[in-house]
């Protein structure tokens, strides 16, 4: 072989091998436990290539949507490896179950699900990971089931998460009041009207203050989530609540989501970074 081919492949080998090393987030399907509802649920953890245990990072939990489990964004949204690495922190895909809604449930203690992700996984991840423990170093999002998720538990856990986001999110649960599973959580609406009023997103705003917490959020305009979230929308406005809100076009989609994940990492590193610094 010619030194000029030689060279050629040494070349090639070295692309090949940045390119790996580029993407060599790790990813981990961890058990963790509940005591809440007494049972383990596994969840999925991605590593940036940087990790070290000598160094704490921030956390992003990510959460999934309505008939979805701990392993959707990471199967069908593989990339978000690549935003891990790129902005160098921990993602946390946990397990909401079928159709939890993130509640914790009154009407059965099978569906604890607030209690579980924010508290005990938080826990969990803060004591298994090399992670920065407080607020200014969580963050939570979500796509529809999972965006209602983000601003429930973000809204109602202030010392916990320092910055929510959400995707397409049901931020109003009192428009399927006969859909999506609901009421095996909360309860008939007809019955417990209560419940779906106290626990919807949009008449959760009462519960932060400006600036409390660092907020974004996006919907396709084509989305039938779409007029729920502009009505948050113009409640935050209201309220002077300083966030983010993005309108793109496009649907109820991974192809959305996959797309809105981008920015929203961005918005959150810059939050971290703010704060550490």
């Amino acid at each position: 072989m010619s030194t000029i081919k030689r060279l050629l492949l040494l070349a090639i080998i070295l692309i090949a091998v940045n390119c790996i090393v580029a993407n060599a987030a790790t990813v981990d399907t961890v058990l963790t436990h509940s005591s809440a509802m007494n049972k383990d649920i596994k969840a999925v953890v991605i590593r940036p290539d940087s990790y070290s245990a000598n160094k704490k990072l921030p956390v992003l939990y990510l959460l999934h949507g309505f008939s979805g489990n701990y392993s959707d964004w990471i199967l069908k949204v593989p990339s978000i490896k690549n935003l891990s690495d790129q902005y160098k922190l921990i993602i946390v895909c946990p397990d909401g179950a079928f159709a939890s809604w993130y509640f914790d449930s009154p009407v059965s203690r099978e569906w604890q699900y607030e209690t579980y992700v924010a508290t005990e996984l938080v826990n969990w991840v803060d004591k298994h990971y090399s992670t920065i423990q407080n607020r200014t170093g969580r963050a939570i999002t979500g796509l529809s089931m999972g965006g209602h998720g983000a601003f429930y538990l973000a809204f109602k856990h202030l010392n916990t998460f320092g910055a929510v986001g959400s995707m397409s999110g049901g931020v109003d649960i009192r428009v399927f009041s006969d859909a999506f599973g609901i009421e095996q959580v909360l309860g008939k609406y007809s019955e417990y009207p209560e419940r779906w009023e106290k626990n919807s997103v949009t008449n959760m705003l009462y519960l932060i203050k400006p600036n409390s917490l660092a907020i974004t959020f996006d919907c396709g305009y084509d989305d039938f989530m779409y007029p729920s979230n502009q009505a948050l929308h113009k409640k935050l406005m209201g309220r002077k609540i300083p966030h983010d809100y993005t309108i793109r076009p496009g649907g109820h989609s991974w192809e959305y989501w996959g797309n809105s994940i981008n920015y929203q990492v961005l918005f959150f590193s810059r939050f971290f970074n703010k704060t550490v610094n």
